[in-house]
């Protein structure tokens, strides 16, 4: 039975990895939590002079360094002073040098998120006219690269090794306390336990580069190294290690005393155990909580505890199972997994489950902000097919229950037949009795024990090694040579107990209700890889929430800026020389594409008030393509306005907007200014 077992492990083993690998290679680099909502000037905007600042404004807080906001002149140099500023919540800026020429500059940033998380990005706005530019606006990758590959590999080690660790341990203290003596289980333990370890150290060292330059050789900077420590995340990674030192006791305790103590004395040392683990794992748990997620945005204080205890019951149930899975498969013969111990863990994985459900639903409505971010979001399209992953967990964990209750209507027949095999074998023993005492006395009566013990064999085999056993003591006895007849001795003894250990694991293999339960448990556990490496990418994914308020931004402004998919606003200050000969003209081209557009025409007074004047005229300029100069003569619509309908543009590019403003009959002047039309 069991060979015909372990092909079929490996397969589902092996399938189970390709797609926990496959998800992995999907995640990429970690998504960016904070987004980008507004900024001033905004993008694609064109200015009539200079700002002396350029202030962003993201989704939640983030941290910034002399370097992580930047003004790029068209020639690619910095034209900011390189010291970002708060000016309160989440508005951030930076000066500018004064007296910048005309042209289109490039803004470009790179901070990290209040949860952790690199952000990046550029965006273009012009001064006088547009112009070109050497600078790439190219969508900036941040956390990328070999570095962002090796820190997200960290990411998902650290989370199943927790997930072990804490899991694993909850199973022996709480299901099976004499799963404390079974070595596959304290290895896989002690191996969640090095795991976290090493994780944790890979992160901090990586942490420094995997938020500013992306190169290898920053990892071993040291003064990177103790800006990190003074981060939300580097203390959270400090925390984490510390912890890790107080969870090396517990499993010294739990696999060293623990387990040499008998039942009423280990029963005592439970309790303390028990507390003592409860607050290691609680607090391995808040690392997480304190620097991601559920450390930011609304009801952060609330939010946080609530993810400590999420993560605890993934553990418990997740890590629980896995425990469960390496007893079935890898444990001795001689100490079987006991019914009463699967019947509680799946009380408690329920209650596990039940916690899932109750705090999952709370993170999702704190994550999500709306319906429609379920199905249009990145985010909430993860979070399905997590929910459809724990469903089908649940799933095979009703069909595991009905496998152990199966099992413990067998037990009463199995412990039957065992006790009869146990009477019958003392018969045949008691010669060997019988044949031991002997050996204290003399080799003949050691011989003639021996020989009566041998009768009592069913096989030719068993009175050979009689024979063989009677001989060797006659010879001990005889020559004195007592060291070769109790090495002989023991290793009869080894011989059989491999010859019982192997009867009982071919008992507990060819019993088919536990091999339904074992089957049900691999089953279970690889789709809990798959969960937990979906959970992981979740972790990495911009929340449903801020994605949704980075499009509206996005929307607001592209309508209110981007020159093709809405209306470009120009603002003309004159100055004729004559009286009244000062004021702004502003040009209004709506929807500044291809085709027919309509033009509105402004004039005011400095103070603002609009006012009329002689006349006002509008041409249009491609000098590119030796296009125009295309006039418009609006119409005069009231006091300061003027308008046009249905103005032909007929084609896409960069025009020229001249406008001729007159003032009295000698007192005009002609203003110009550059619009891209898409």
């Amino acid at each position: 039975m069991t060979q015909t077992i372990a092909p079929r492990v490996r397969t589902l083993v092996l399938l189970l990895l390709a797609a926990a690998c496959a998800l992995l290679a999907g995640a990429g680099p970690a998504s960016a939590h904070a987004a980008l909502t507004g900024s001033d000037p905004r993008q694609g905007a064109v200015v009539d002079k200079a700002p002396a600042q350029v202030s962003l404004t993201f989704s939640e807080s983030v941290s910034m360094d002399d370097d992580s906001l930047r003004v790029l002149d068209p020639k690619g140099r910095r034209v900011d002073d390189g010291r970002p500023s708060g000016t309160g919540g989440t508005t951030y800026s930076v000066k500018l040098h004064a007296g910048l020429p005309d042209g289109t500059y490039t803004v470009t940033y790179q901070v990290v998120s209040a949860d952790s998380h690199p952000v990046a990005g550029a965006y273009t706005f012009s001064v006088g006219a547009p112009s070109e530019t050497s600078v790439s606006v190219s969508a900036q990758a941040a956390g990328g690269g070999f570095v962002g590959g090796l820190y997200g590999v960290g990411r998902y080690v650290s989370y199943a090794a927790f997930v072990v660790l804490v899991g694993g341990a909850a199973f022996v203290l709480a299901c099976w306390p004499r799963g404390s003596g079974v070595r596959a289980v304290q290895r896989l333990v002690v191996s969640g336990w090095l795991a976290l370890t090493a994780a944790t150290l890979l992160l901090l060292l990586l942490r420094g580069s995997y938020t500013g330059s992306g190169k290898l050789a920053d990892v071993f900077d040291l003064s990177l190294l103790g800006e990190v420590l003074q981060t939300k995340s580097g203390a959270a990674l400090v925390s984490r290690l510390l912890l890790l030192a107080a969870a090396a006791l517990f499993i010294a305790v739990l696999f060293g005393a623990y387990d040499k103590r008998e039942d009423e004395e280990r029963r005592d040392l439970t309790f303390g155990l028990a507390v003592g683990g409860s607050v290691v794992a609680a607090g391995l748990a808040a690392t997480w909580a304190m620097s991601e997620h559920a450390s930011v945005g609304l009801q952060a204080g609330l939010a946080m505890p609530v993810d400590v205890v999420h993560l605890i019951a993934v553990a418990t149930w997740l890590g629980g199972l896995t425990a469960l899975l390496v007893a079935l498969y890898r444990g001795p013969a001689q100490t079987p997994v006991p019914t009463v111990a699967v019947r509680r863990f799946s009380r408690i994985a329920f209650g596990s489950v039940v916690a899932l459900v109750a705090t999952g639903t709370y993170q999702s409505w704190r994550q999500l902000g709306s319906w429609t971010a379920i199905t249009d979001t990145r985010y909430g399209q993860l979070l399905l097919v997590k929910i459809g992953l724990v469903a089908v967990l649940v799933g095979i964990a009703y069909f595991s229950r009905r496998w152990t209750a199966q099992l413990a209507e067998t037990v009463p027949a199995v412990a039957g037949q065992r006790q009869k095999e146990r009477v019958a074998a003392s018969g045949g023993r008691g010669d060997d009795g019988a044949n031991a005492t002997g050996k204290t006395t003399t080799a003949g009566k050691a011989g003639a024990a021996s020989k009566a013990g041998a009768a009592g064999k069913t096989t030719a085999a068993g009175e050979a090694k009689a024979a063989g056993k009677t001989k060797a003591a006659g010879k001990a006895s005889g020559a004195g040579k007592g060291s070769d007849g109790s090495q002989r001795a023991a290793q009869l003894a080894r011989q059989r107990a491999a010859v019982d250990a192997a009867r009982q694991k071919r008992q507990r293999d060819a019993d088919p209700h536990r091999f339904g339960l074992r089957r049900s448990v691999l089953a279970e556990a690889g789709v809990a890889v798959v969960l937990l490496a979906v959970t992981t990418v979740l972790t990495q994914t911009e929340p449903g929430r801020t994605e949704e308020d980075a499009k509206a931004a996005g929307a607001t402004s592209a309508t209110s800026a981007a020159p093709a998919t809405g209306a470009v606003t120009l603002d003309m200050p004159f100055d004729t020389g004559g009286q009244n000969g000062k004021g702004v003209v502003r040009v209004e081209l709506d929807p500044a594409r291809v085709g027919a557009n309509d033009l509105h025409l402004y004039v005011e007074r400095p103070d603002g008030t609009a006012f009329d004047i002689p006349e006002v005229k509008v041409a249009l300029t491609q000098k590119a393509k030796d296009i125009g100069p295309l006039p418009v003569a609006p119409d005069h619509i009231t006091t300061g306005h003027w308008s046009a309908d249905g103005v032909q543009i007929p084609m896409a590019g960069d025009w020229e907007v001249a406008v001729t403003v007159r003032t009295s009959d000698i007192d005009q002047v002609t203003l110009t200014k550059n619009a891209q039309i898409g």
